[in-house]
């Protein structure tokens, strides 16, 4: 998901923040009606987005990859954040696989970019 196909900004080569775009996405689609649990959730993955923006934008590898490394475990947080709201009814459950599939998939590629 590349809404800048022309640009030449780090983020927007990163196949992971592409993803992470769309797990805000999944995020925002499980309508999570616990207010606490729902900006949790959003929260989460709004900074695993730009964590992940940040660490594109940083120069050294040390830098880069602490930044993805928060990414992740916003990721992680924001994928936990919807399967309790779903445990506790208080979310779409119709919405939590595509969210953990996303999840699966990002943290799989954060995962390579930490190392």
């Amino acid at each position: 998901m590349n809404f800048h196909p022309h640009s030449f900004l780090p983020h927007h080569r990163l196949l992971a923040y592409g993803v992470a775009l769309e797990l805000l996405q999944a995020v925002l689609a499980a309508r999570i009606s616990d207010t606490k649990l729902r900006d949790e959730a959003e929260r989460a993955a709004k900074g695993t987005c730009l964590n992940l923006a940040e660490g594109a934008g940083r120069s050294t590898r040390a830098d880069k990859a602490r930044a993805y490394a928060i990414a992740r475990g916003e990721c992680v947080e924001s994928i936990a954040a919807v399967e309790i709201a779903v445990m506790c009814g208080r979310a779409k459950a119709e919405a939590l696989p595509r969210v953990v599939e996303l999840g699966n998939k990002l943290n799989a590629m954060l995962s390579k970019l930490v190392r």
